[in-house]
């Protein structure tokens, strides 16, 4: 029996293909392991992808991740993951994208890069910043990510779906759709994208410091990845509006970057976040709506 969460998840991201998914599970997870050579843990809280601690037959440890495969999602993963080649993130060890398999490093302890948020910000954006410099390499042609201009359509499609009954202030979402487009046209580089660059999803570990995880995999230009990183944490009572300031001078210092193309970028990714949950059935604003109030009126 999977937890409700989960099939509820995945049947309405991924409908017949998700439910059919889910029925060969059991015997998926089985297969993969067996000849993979693997011991396979109790599941982490699962939300849309199915993973869980396991140790290969050398010992190492490392972690099973097994997606929809009609989703792309964990298809997109191994490519940034093989891409960033364990420098900074963790290592990519087997995929197999006809079944949605990946087994990738395990970073333990595991504590997330959260837990300096509250005491020392500074610190925690210094590591994101690092993160950053070494995970941006060149996107070569035919890498098979998803442009960043693509995201466009994400836009296009929320306009189209409410259609004056938007649930934003009004014109947000056009001048932040317009605004990605002149970010995107004015890119000097293109790189590879973690595309979820957050707090969350940096976590301690021993090989290095700092290892990055669960990347979406985008090419297109390096600001794009200020997003996440200016309006997370989402949830609990982090001072983010009052951080927000100190951020982007600090993002702006660390890469190289003009101020004003770090607040443009984490304005337009903020409210694309916006865009995204509530066209995925969650339809009252969150903090990073507040993160693109505040930084709106920095705007140039």
């Amino acid at each position: 029996m999977h937890p409700a969460v989960f099939t509820r998840n995945v049947t309405s991201a991924w409908g017949d293909a998700g439910r059919r998914w889910l029925a060969a599970l059991p015997d998926l997870v089985a297969g993969v392991a067996r000849e993979w050579d693997l011991t396979v843990g109790d599941p982490y809280p699962l939300t849309f992808n199915w993973v869980a601690p396991a140790r290969r037959a050398d010992g190492s440890a490392a972690v099973l991740k097994l997606g929809v495969p009609e989703s792309g999602h964990l298809s997109s993963e191994a490519t940034a993951l093989d891409a960033f080649g364990g420098a900074g993130a963790v290592r990519l060890l087997h995929r197999d994208d006809e079944r949605g398999a990946l087994l990738i490093e395990r970073a333990e302890p595991g504590t997330t890069l959260r837990a300096l948020v509250r005491e020392h910000d500074e610190q925690a954006t210094a590591v994101l910043i690092d993160a950053m410099r070494r995970l941006h390499r060149p996107a070569p042609p035919g890498i098979g990510l998803e442009p960043l201009e693509q995201r466009l359509e994400d836009f296009a499609a929320h306009k189209e779906r409410y259609r004056g009954r938007d649930p934003f202030p009004p014109g947000l979402v056009d001048q932040a759709m317009s605004l990605h487009a002149e970010l995107c046209a004015s890119a000097t580089e293109r790189v590879v994208l973690h595309g979820d660059l957050h707090h969350e999803n940096v976590l301690a570990a021993t090989r290095e410091p700092w290892l990055v995880i669960d990347p979406h995999g985008v090419a297109g230009d390096p600001g794009a990845e200020l997003g996440p990183a200016l309006y997370n944490p989402l949830d609990g009572d982090e001072p983010t509006l009052r951080l927000l300031d100190r951020r982007v001078e600090q993002f702006a210092d660390g890469l190289g970057m003009s101020p004003d193309r770090v607040v443009a970028w984490g304005f337009a990714q903020a409210v694309l976040s916006e865009v995204w949950t509530a066209d995925g059935g969650v339809p009252r604003p969150g903090r990073a709506l507040e993160v693109a109030l505040a930084l709106r009126p920095r705007l140039r």
